[in-house]
């Protein structure tokens, strides 16, 4: 404790950097807001329903992440079924959510 101090000086990022950073496509945006609004949706449930809805929507994620971003009809269509799944998570009387599968 009694040695001398080091100080990290943190260097501003240059123009050229800040100029790199990809801008979000219109579709992007609307998966992150939606995503958000799945956030807040869960935050609002009890503490194991919270943990359902948040683990069931990253498997959905991260599914459908190899999606090409040039397929926005594929990616509009989830977002669609995810906001119809979504209106029926924000009511109050939900308890839990299931999944159905295909049987072999």
């Amino acid at each position: 404790r009694g040695g001398p101090r080091q100080s990290i000086a943190l260097k501003a990022p240059s123009v050229k950097c800040v100029s790199m950073v990809a801008r979000l496509s219109g579709i992007q945006k609307q998966v992150l807001s939606f995503y958000r609004s799945v956030i807040r949706t869960a935050r609002a449930k009890d503490t194991d329903l919270r943990d359902q809805i948040l683990r069931h929507a990253r498997q959905e994620l991260d599914k459908r992440r190899g999606i090409e971003k040039r397929n926005v009809l594929l990616i509009e269509h989830y977002l669609r079924k995810g906001k119809k799944q979504l209106e029926v998570l924000q009511d109050s009387s939900v308890q839990g959510i299931g999944t159905f599968t295909r049987s072999g």
